[in-house]
């Protein structure tokens, strides 16, 4: 009875060693983890096109140098004009008022330096008779010298206020046509602010705004720009200038591209299609899903198919293209990258590459 009664004890206690055991060798084994995978191959894409609109290259805002009232605005929004033609004029009263002033200044600056000269010239020949002193010859010079001196003031202060009179007509300093007008009739301008904007019509840009990944276009990058309202007008054009830091609110950058020859159709404010002069582009792309963002940084699980295992490696990314992310540095094409769970990885675990799909 006791050895019937021992048995039954130790039996719970022999399976609990077995399970144990067996946890054991269950917990020494690696889990391998099966992955989707594929081999990075360089992707031929259409070259990459952007909307945007013509605008002048050189546009110019003319206003009065002087402040003072607005009375005339000869020319209005898509008005032509020529090289030193009249655009807009402000009351000239007290303009004219302190040329008049100055006029009058130097009036009398001239009859001053007239009399001293004629004291000098008496003083001079009554010493040289013996009746006036040295030191009123000495005087009388520093007289003539001082009213010699006011008058070459006059003179200036006149050419100033003449200046000043001229600032008051605004006139146009090159052959363009009016894109914007900044002041009516009757309203107080602030020396410097703009009346009228002019462009020069033969001189064009096509501007677009590039996202900044792709913003990295150098100087003379040839561009085909056409119509949206007819893509079948076309010109050539390169880029002139690239903006030097990114819009804060859409982080894009602003391109010029200058047009070569380009035919009326391309009015101002038209709006165009510029695409890069180059028929198909080869980038490396891979799956959004390929791509495990850590601490701002983009990496992807590499694939060491002799050991079968992963490891991360930091990438940098362009733009989308398509359902995928160009990769522009960081992996070279040939290498094996996991497309899929890329959150459930560790460094170093064991896969196993269920599906070898490539791009």
């Amino acid at each position: 009875m006791n050895r019937i009664l021992l048995g039954l004890l130790s039996a719970p206690i022999m399976l609990l060693i077995l399970t144990g055991c067996q946890k054991k060798e269950e917990q020494g084994e690696p889990v391998i983890r099966p992955v989707l995978s594929q081999i990075v191959v360089p992707q031929r894409l259409p070259a990459p096109s952007f909307a945007g609109t013509v605008q002048p290259k050189v546009q110019t805002n003319f206003g009065p140098r002087v402040t003072g009232l607005l009375v005339a605005r000869d020319v209005d929004t898509g008005d032509t004009v020529t090289q030193g033609q009249l655009l807009a004029a402000l009351d000239p009263t007290s303009l004219e008022l302190a040329v008049g002033s100055a006029r009058a200044d130097l009036a009398n600056a001239e009859a001053t330096l007239a009399n001293t000269v004629s004291v000098e010239r008496r003083t001079k020949a009554l010493f040289k008779i013996g009746t006036e002193t040295q030191a009123s010859v000495e005087s009388t010079e520093q007289a003539s010298a001082a009213a010699e001196a006011s008058v070459v003031q006059s003179r200036a202060a006149l050419s100033k206020a003449e200046e000043q009179l001229s600032y008051a007509q605004v006139k146009a300093a090159f052959d363009g046509v009016v894109t914007q007008t900044g002041a009516e009739v009757g309203q107080v301008v602030a020396a410097g602010a703009t009346v009228v904007t002019v462009a020069r019509p033969d001189a064009r840009d096509a501007v677009v705004d590039v996202p900044d990944g792709n913003a990295l276009l150098p100087v003379g990058t040839p561009f085909l720009v056409s119509l949206q309202i007819d893509p079948a007008i076309i010109v050539s054009g390169m880029v002139r200038e690239v903006a030097p830091a990114a819009d804060p609110a859409t982080r894009t950058r602003r391109v010029k591209i200058a047009l070569e020859n380009p035919p009326a159709a391309f009015r101002l404010g038209t709006t165009i299609t510029a695409t890069l002069n180059e028929a198909i582009v080869e980038q490396l792309v891979l799956p959004a899903t390929a791509i495990l963002m850590r601490d701002g940084k983009s990496y992807v699980w590499v694939v060491d198919e002799s050991g079968g295992t992963v490891k991360t490696r930091e990438v940098v990314t362009g733009p989308q293209a398509g359902n995928g992310v160009v990769i522009t540095s960081g992996i070279e094409a040939g290498i094996r990258v996991v497309t899929a769970g890329v959150h459930s990885l560790e460094d170093g675990q064991k896969i196993k590459v269920e599906d070898e799909a490539q791009s």
